[in-house]
């Protein structure tokens, strides 16, 4: 048990250090939009979340665990204009303490026109990207759990493909008694096997901390995930107004960026069966600063209900000042449905 954290330890920490050898911005960052409408709901990124649902083992795979056995998930999401994303995740045990989960997602962007360097049309084109995952998680104590996320990533744009691999190594502790989870997260290491054209394009490397508790005898509890830990900076443009003109103007301070790292999360849950979720994402929110955000910017909630063997989860959030995100969840538990 001891090598196997030494291990990990040694191949997350090796990881963080290439990473801060690559330049440039991704082109991947689609890898990061969440299939779990549970997380979704608690701010698009949660790594500490209890819950038996293997869509989670898409945040950190040690989320992933025995006692999600069998059961399988069907993901759809609405995303802006005419995008559409849609995934499906099967898991389940393997042995006491350990679980397995394979899964696909679907990411297209709609129909697109295509020109050509003189203006005159070459038609139209469905440009998207497709994830295949393993998820493999051990408990290596009563409350300590890790994980392992193997993505193999295709991207098809016209007639351009690019081939990428990823991983994502997970840590979970969680103490039943005091009802608190802390996680870490090592995503999206790897990189492009087959580039677009010329230069190879870097994975969204991130490092995260998660963090859940609840309040003591009650049904609620809060959390904090802290995300983009491997670049402090994180300025943003905002609008002002000089006489009546609108203009831009860079913002950067320590407390801007503090919490352009951060998510806060909140959630309602009086039994196994039923959750209520909000979450406040500080970054999302002065992003659309940039195009005079709406009020709801930032903000998520959603819902979940569980009946017998059968469960779905809602959630709603606002990426954009004038564009709508749903995520819909429908899930099934084969293993208690066999018993």
């Amino acid at each position: 048990m001891k090598a196997l954290r030494i291990i990990f330890l040694t191949a997350a920490f090796s990881a963080y250090i290439l990473s801060w050898a690559q330049t440039g911005r991704s082109a991947y960052d689609f890898i990061d939009i969440p299939t779990s409408s549970h997380a979704f709901a608690l701010g698009g990124t949660n790594i500490a979340l209890i819950d038996d649902d293997v869509t989670l083992a898409q945040e950190n795979p040690a989320l992933l665990g025995p006692e999600i056995d069998r059961q399988t998930t069907l993901s759809y999401m609405r995303y802006f204009g005419s995008a559409n994303f849609a995934g499906a995740r099967f898991g389940m045990a393997a042995g006491e303490h350990g679980a397995w989960a394979i899964g696909i997602r679907y990411l297209n962007y709609g129909e697109i026109s295509g020109y050509l360097p003189d203006g005159s049309s070459s038609g139209s084109f469905s440009p998207s990207d497709v994830v295949f995952e393993g998820t493999y998680s051990h408990d290596f104590t009563d409350r300590l759990r890790g994980g392992i996320n193997l993505k193999f990533v295709y991207s098809g744009y016209e007639q351009y493909t690019a081939f990428a691999l990823a991983a994502d190594l997970g840590l979970n502790y969680y103490d039943d008694e005091r009802d608190l989870s802390l996680s870490v997260v090592f995503k999206n290491m790897g990189g492009q096997l087959k580039r677009f054209e010329e230069k190879y394009d870097r994975l969204p490397f991130d490092i995260q901390l998660g963090f859940m508790k609840g309040i003591g005898e009650s049904p609620f509890s809060f959390g904090i995930t802290a995300f983009n830990l491997t670049k402090w900076h994180l300025p943003y443009y905002s609008h002002i107004n000089e006489g009546g003109d609108q203009d831009m103007e860079l913002k950067s301070n320590f407390g801007s960026d503090l919490f352009r790292h951060l998510i806060f999360c909140a959630q309602y849950m009086p039994s196994e069966r039923f959750y209520l979720d909000i979450a406040y994402n500080y970054k999302t929110r002065t992003d659309m600063s940039t195009y005079q955000r709406n009020f709801l910017s930032g903000f998520s909630a959603g819902f979940g209900i569980k009946v017998r063997t059968f469960s779905v989860g809602l959630a709603y959030a606002m990426p954009h000042k004038s564009a709508s995100t749903l995520l819909l969840n429908l899930g099934l538990n084969i293993g208690e449905l066999l018993q």
